[in-house]
């Protein structure tokens, strides 16, 4: 069972970002925008029962809460730390995660194609994640079409004024470096 080390602010004011001794997960990103998504996750399911969450993002030895803006966040942290230090350990449940791991679909895609996303992808994870990840956040590519890349912002990110502004404006200007013409947008 994780125990929190520490609570950390994001650039998000709605989300808050929890640092643990033990790890969730070994390398599997887990985000949850709803109750909904999060129904086979029995973690981040007992955090969307507690009023205010909004969404659920975690990986390895942190995870991200948001919430609506309406609670206060000294009593709302008290009862999530509940659900967050009954949660299963990484060894525990990592198995189980993999399972329902995500990765864009890549089997219509050309072999130039594939080659242009792995490009992005490995500026992204240089240049880019790590940044968001200090921040409670990552960043998902969806897909590649022409010259359109679609991401998806995650924990923190999701709903961070920022990431839809400078944040979006920089991986595109990264992005661009390798392919002048690309355009990235955010769903």
């Amino acid at each position: 069972m994780p125990k929190i080390a520490e609570i950390e602010p994001t650039p998000n004011p709605n989300a808050k970002k929890f640092i643990l001794k033990e790890p969730l997960t070994w390398g599997i990103t887990r985000s949850y925008d709803n109750a909904g998504q999060a129904q086979a996750d029995p973690l981040a399911a007992a955090l969307f029962d507690i009023e205010h969450v909004t969404n659920v993002f975690y990986v390895d030895h942190w995870i991200t809460v948001t919430q609506d803006g309406q609670a206060d966040w000294q009593a709302l942290m008290r009862d999530l730390a509940k659900p967050i230090r009954e949660a299963p350990a990484a060894d525990d449940q990592s198995a189980a995660l993999t399972s329902y791991a995500e990765a864009p679909d890549m089997s219509d895609m050309s072999d130039v194609d594939r080659e242009r996303l792995d490009k992005i992808n490995a500026i992204l994870d240089e240049q880019v994640r790590p940044y968001l990840q200090g921040d409670g956040g990552d960043l998902y590519v969806l897909g590649l079409q022409g010259n359109q890349l679609t991401v998806h912002y995650q924990g923190a990110c999701g709903s961070c004024p920022s990431s839809l502004s400078g944040t979006l404006a920089g991986i595109e200007s990264l992005v661009r470096q390798l392919e002048p013409d690309m355009e990235v947008i955010a769903v």
